[in-house]
């Protein structure tokens, strides 16, 4: 009984450090038509960069995204929260654009680094037969970190002095105290081998994976980059056309949608896997729907239903899509399956968004988000009739 409260007690801790850092990766979200303001930048500056962490991110999962398998989860998580206090101090000490980037691509690299390795050791701490409450851990964890990002940077800017400074102020310290946790925590990686055994990781699908994986991938692809254009371009579309410039509302509309992700993947325990992919591809039909409405009629009230469906259909997609691929790999080829697809998601982050940016100068920020919306709808509802056809059985589970 003692060894299973430890064992909660550090699978606790652990995703406690794992939500930092992701809370500091959607940090500057409400704070960007401030930096347009203050830098005089376009909107298209601000999708770069966005994308920017993106970038870092599938950099990171294909060059290192196996680090922590051999050098063991804390040096890998140090690593993360050390390109995270970078990050922080790069937005502080921030006098031009250029810190910008560098603060998003130190927040792709900690963000990268932290995604696989810090999913393990929550999973790995856990006490036997807590498999399933670990996994409940790592992902509330995950997207809620990403939904209080903007949550704490919106509030603070709104309520607070210095509102370009305070949060990252903030987030240095609690980069601070997670670096004082990690290290008192236990390593879990028994075996250990050093760095020079890190090999870069091939993306890959194998045949029998490919039915499999097309759909699930265009799922992904989708729900994250409705995730990015709500992460990036929200902010000024709240200012710009429904005169919203309450930084806190602004944080809490793209809060919603990664909370709702969150109750959106613990939901597919219970749909199963064969039904969470085509219900969380209407789910973000639907999100896309009431968005493009949002876009036509300035309505915040869609923009807010928009996140909240959005991010319900994106949490049973994305986790579907992870069951389901995971599933169908045969156990070599596993891990290089799984990263293929975070690599395809994070694509999604980034591409569209740059998309977005690209014509908002010729057709405005309304017309390129309707664009968006059209583009996203149509590679969704191609992937749903494929899945309605050909469903995914539990046995791909």
């Amino acid at each position: 009984m003692a060894g299973d409260r430890r064992g909660w007690r550090v699978c606790l801790l652990g995703g406690a450090v794992f939500a930092v850092c992701m809370t500091g990766t959607t940090l500057p979200t409400p704070l960007y038509p401030l930096y347009q303001e203050k830098f005089g930048f376009s909107q298209l500056t601000v999708t770069v960069v966005y994308a920017v962490y993106a970038f870092a991110v599938i950099g990171v999962l294909l060059l290192a995204g196996n680090a922590s398998d051999a050098v063991g989860r804390r040096p890998v998580l140090l690593w993360g929260l050390g390109c995270a206090a970078a990050s922080a101090l790069c937005f502080l000490s921030a006098t031009g654009l250029g810190a910008l980037y560098a603060g998003r691509l130190l927040s792709g690299l900690s963000a990268g680094l932290f995604t696989g390795a810090a999913t393990a050791y929550v999973m790995e701490s856990a006490p036997p037969g807590g498999a399933s409450r670990a996994t409940f851990v790592a992902t509330a964890v995950n997207m809620g970190g990403l939904g209080c990002g903007p949550l704490l940077a919106g509030a603070l800017a709104q309520y607070a002095a210095w509102p370009l400074y305070l949060p990252f102020a903030v987030h240095l310290a609690l980069v601070a105290c997670s670096a004082a946790v990690l290290l008192w925590l236990p390593e879990t990686v028994g075996e250990r081998r050093p760095l020079t055994a890190v090999r870069p990781q091939r993306p890959g699908v194998p045949a029998p994976v490919r039915p499999v994986f097309g759909p699930a991938a265009v799922a992904s692809f989708v729900g994250f980059a409705l995730f990015g254009v709500f992460t990036s371009v929200s902010p000024a579309f709240l200012a710009q056309s429904l005169d919203v410039t309450d930084h806190a509302v602004s944080g809490l509309v793209v809060a919603l949608a990664f909370f709702s992700s969150t109750g959106g993947q613990l939901a597919v325990g219970r749909v199963g896997v064969g039904r969470s992919l085509p219900l969380g591809c209407a789910g973000l039909v639907a999100g896309l729907a009431l968005l493009a409405g949002a876009l036509h009629w300035d309505l915040l009230t869609l923009v807010m239903l928009s996140a909240i469906v959005g991010g319900l259909g994106q949490g049973l997609a994305f986790r579907g899509a992870l069951s389901a691929v995971g599933g169908a790999s045969p156990a070599n080829r596993r891990a290089a399956v799984i990263s293929t697809l975070f690599v395809v998601a994070y694509t999604g982050i980034s591409v569209p968004v740059i998309g977005v940016g690209l014509l908002t100068g010729p057709l405005g920020l309304e017309g390129a988000g309707l664009v968006f919306i059209a583009c996203m709808a149509v590679l969704v509802v191609t992937a749903a009739g494929y899945l309605l056809r050909r469903p995914v059985t539990a046995g791909a589970a």
